[in-house]
């Protein structure tokens, strides 16, 4: 048994709630937070721990403050908050996809006042956080990722420091730039399989056994051809993590010519009234 603090998880989406989960079942002392106070009384039902009413509250006497919130702005509240109350020394980890430079700008925040802050989104999805292995991308000192990575291990399979601060965030685009083209490809596949009067799941049987072999093939191939899309992470969520990449792309002068295509067919998708379909859900677009 790993050593035991007092932490503070701060948004209760659908990754927070069940990884506060984790850190209370790894027998970490839990405070946790939401804006919507229900979300966090249905965690204090369901584990042990309290809720706060404040970000600032929850934090004041954590040895670790964790976070997951939605965007930029969420996380320069939600962060800044916290940090007018955290005791110096204290590593604030925060899940959040975001950009970079709000990463770089929140480090740099947290030092002025004696703190610690790393960026670490997240992959997996509802599922990998809801069975503690998620894999999660790491940028900061590398003296607090050793302090913290014990207690992120309670919901991640792999915790890997890639780098200063912002490494993190940028991994998390480097892996958003990849699931971008690949449910592309697998949805054109699959419309074509079926257009061409193939058995898709066989086929999807057979080509999984080689090269075309991937986690969106094994894990959506199926429910999409079902058109079931109801498996977490949102063409919304997906749409914003996009404008980051490309919004980086556009600074480092990389070309993300799949990535932009994509960004706009999953625009097709949420003017098809999909927004809070999962990002399987391109293959909608194809008449399937």
């Amino acid at each position: 048994m790993s050593d035991t603090y007092r932490v503070a998880f701060l948004g209760l989406g659908v990754m927070g709630f069940p990884m506060a989960g984790h850190l209370a079942k790894a027998g970490h002392t839990v405070t946790v937070y939401n804006r919507t106070a229900a979300k966090a009384q249905a965690w204090t039902a369901k584990h042990p721990g309290r809720s706060a009413g404040t970000s600032a509250e929850a934090a004041a006497d954590a040895d670790f403050v964790f976070m997951c919130v939605g965007n930029d702005d969420d996380v320069r509240q939600v962060a800044g908050d916290a940090m007018r109350s955290m005791r110096p020394g204290t590593v604030l980890v925060d899940h959040t996809t975001a950009s970079a430079e709000v990463a770089r700008e929140m480090a740099d925040l947290a030092a002025q006042r004696g703190l610690v802050f790393l960026d670490a989104p997240v992959s997996g999805g509802q599922a990998g956080a809801e069975n503690g292995v998620l894999t999660i991308m790491v940028g900061g000192d590398a003296a607090a990722f050793e302090r913290a990575k014990p207690v992120m291990d309670a919901y991640g399979r792999s915790v890997v420091l890639m780098g200063g601060p912002g490494a993190g965030q940028l991994t998390k685009m480097v892996n958003q730039i990849c699931i971008a083209g690949l449910v592309q490809g697998l949805s054109e596949a699959l419309a074509f399989a079926e257009k061409a009067g193939l058995d898709a799941r066989k086929a999807v049987e057979v080509i999984s056994k080689g090269a075309a072999q991937s986690w969106q093939m094994d894990n959506r191939a199926k429910t999409m051809l079902d058109g079931k899309f109801d498996f977490g992470f949102a063409v919304d969520w997906m749409r914003k993590d996009l404008s980051i990449c490309l919004g980086e792309a556009r600074k480092n002068g990389a070309a993300l010519p799949v990535t932009a295509l994509v960004d706009q067919f999953y625009g097709d998708v949420q003017q098809m009234g999909g927004g809070r379909w999962d990002t399987s859900s391109l293959i909608k677009r194809l008449g399937k």
